[in-house]
């Protein structure tokens, strides 16, 4: 008999305010963000494998399938918790860039949690889910659920939010992953001070006011991203030659525009064609919720 599959989408995010705050004693920084999921997924499929074996494969040559990865290291953790001697093969296709600023990696990690619960039939323990994600990674207990929320803390602190009125969303990345560490290295306290109040992003999202959120977009990460990358602040200029507003995602590269009618969405997509390396039309997402 064929063993039976269970397939998980892991969705992409944007930040649509990204204020940083203050640097942190154990190094990280704290920050105020919001989060915002997108319809852009990968996808995971779990079969079964012989007890306690944990293997990945991907459809991304450069990409490694051992333990330096969130995905195995998220089935490695979830079995440690449950106390679960069952093997797993995960299958991992990409559609998300990679070190893009767009939560690839974290939301895959998600997806493991997710979809092994599912596909292991462990009980659905939300806060015990929930501190194994924060472990993986900043951006990970976010991904778990999606949708539109507040992260504080090093991101990992959720608040639900209204859901974002509908946008047409256009990707652009100009071909080359960026170093999170090195642009939050490069980060001054000047540039921290001088970043927008997000209480102005959060009242905009509560009214579902679209002009409000696209007023409101801001990203501390963007200034010490431009002086250490030149071509993302290039690849932002093309992007707002569309008329659109725009702003770089997490700690990029990707930069991204929202558009309320899919025709000044395909148009900016198709400006930017010859600009990026890799151009996407998408739309916001709900996520999947706390179930």
């Amino acid at each position: 008999m064929k063993q039976k599959q269970v397939s998980e989408k892991a969705y992409a995010k944007i930040n649509l305010i990204l204020k940083v705050t203050g640097k942190r004693a154990d190094g990280y920084h704290n920050l105020q963000t919001v989060f915002q999921s997108l319809a852009l997924h990968d996808v995971l499929t779990f079969s079964a494998a012989a007890p306690d074996e944990v293997s990945l494969s991907t459809n991304i040559p450069t990409l490694s399938t051992e333990a330096d990865n969130l995905v195995w290291l998220a089935a490695v953790k979830l079995k440690e918790f449950y106390g679960i001697r069952k093997g797993v093969h995960i299958d991992l296709q990409k559609n998300i860039p990679i070190a893009a600023g767009l939560g690839g990696g974290s939301s895959d990690a998600a997806a493991t949690l997710r979809g092994l619960v599912r596909f292991w039939q462990l009980p659905w323990e939300w806060s015990s889910l929930q501190k194994i994600a924060a472990q993986l990674g900043s951006d990970v207990p976010f991904c778990l659920q999606g949708g539109t929320a507040l992260g504080t803390g090093r991101g990992e602190k959720l608040r639900s939010l209204m859901p974002l009125p509908f946008f047409y969303v256009v990707l652009a990345n100009p071909g080359f992953a960026v170093s999170t560490a090195a642009i939050y290295k490069a980060l001054r306290s000047a540039e921290i001070e001088e970043t927008a109040n997000i209480s102005d992003m959060l009242q905009a999202i509560e009214a579902g006011d679209c002009q409000g959120v696209l007023t409101h977009l801001s990203n501390t990460l963007e200034i010490p991203a431009f002086r250490l990358y030149p071509a993302v602040q290039v690849l932002k200029n093309e992007m707002e030659k569309t008329g659109a507003a725009v702003l770089m995602s997490g700690s990029g590269p990707t930069v991204f525009a929202l558009f309320t009618t899919k025709q000044a969405a395909d148009a900016a997509k198709a400006a930017l064609e010859k600009k990026a390396k890799w151009v996407y039309l998408t739309t916001t997402h709900a996520g999947i919720g706390r179930r």
